[in-house]
């Protein structure tokens, strides 16, 4: 009789199959010890970065908070008007907010506010603010005297000892009103082109803008519109040019609203009638700036 061959063994019990067998288990096992891994490691550094925000980046005291760039304002008065209180995390304090509260209740024209980390301090950067002319506005009460800044804004006069005064704060601004404050900063901004002799400058009722100086006399500049700008321009080349070739006579006033035909006003040019003033004269050249 044939021998018959032994049975073949269950497909479980082969090698291969046994061996894919260990390799699952042993790579579900490597992926639950690898999630442990990420839970611990996750909430160690979460612990930390709590430790580190409240305890790391704290301001402690006064003495972590820098002020520079102010003669008149003191680190105590930053604190104050910040709002302060120690300890204090660091990363709470926004800087652009604390940079407009502080800004609000200073006398500052400028501030900047920074974050330092390492090591942990707030640092505040002031400009004062300095008085560059003498002002005078109309109120509910009557006239009133005070000072403005470089760029137009106005400063009572009971707070000039807050505020630096500037050497040559010779200029008078009569007429003073918020919304002519941007023309305002314009010239302010550009005195020293104009020249040492602007003296006053001017808002009529109606918002028409004059300045007056020792050179020129009265310059119309008619409404502070888009055409500002260019005006300037003109009296700034006016200025360098136009004494020269007068001889030595100052004109009347000169009319700027339309620049690109300023017309003089020369003494002795024609006669004042009843009916208006004398008829302006046009230069014999028109300036080009």
């Amino acid at each position: 009789m044939p021998r018959s061959s032994p049975p073949s063994p269950p497909p479980s019990t082969l090698p291969g199959v046994e061996r894919r067998r260990q390799l699952r288990r042993q790579r579900r096992m490597e992926r639950l010890q690898d999630g442990w891994r990420l839970v611990v490691y996750g909430a160690l550094t979460t612990g930390l970065g709590v430790l580190l925000l409240r305890q790391g980046w704290m301001l402690q005291g006064p003495g972590q908070v820098e002020v520079s760039g102010s003669s008149l304002v003191s680190r105590e008065q930053v604190i104050a008007a910040a709002g302060l209180r120690f300890p204090q995390p660091l990363l709470s304090l926004q800087p652009r907010l604390l940079s407009s509260t502080l800004a609000n209740s200073l006398p500052v024209e400028q501030v900047k506010v920074s974050r330092l980390m390492l090591p942990p301090r707030l640092r505040v950067e002031l400009v004062d603010r300095e008085a560059v002319a003498r002002a005078q506005r109309r109120t509910s009460k009557g006239s009133e005297a005070g000072f403005v800044d470089r760029t137009g804004n106005w400063i009572h006069a009971d707070s000039l000892t807050r505020v630096r005064m500037g050497s040559k704060a010779s200029i008078q601004v009569v007429g003073w009103n918020e919304r002519y404050r941007p023309a305002l900063a314009k010239v302010l901004r550009v005195r020293q082109e104009i020249g040492p002799g602007l003296r006053e400058i001017r808002f009529e009722p109606d918002g028409a803008m004059w300045i007056t100086t020792e050179e020129l006399g009265p310059l119309r500049l008619g409404p502070p519109d888009s055409q500002l700008d260019r005006r300037l321009k003109v009296v700034t080349h006016l200025n360098q040019t136009l004494p020269t070739r007068l001889a030595g006579k100052r004109p009347l006033s000169i009319d700027l609203t339309d620049p690109e035909q300023p017309e003089l006003s020369l003494p002795g040019a024609s006669t004042t009638t009843a009916n208006g003033p004398s008829p302006r004269v046009q230069p014999s050249s028109r300036p080009h700036p």
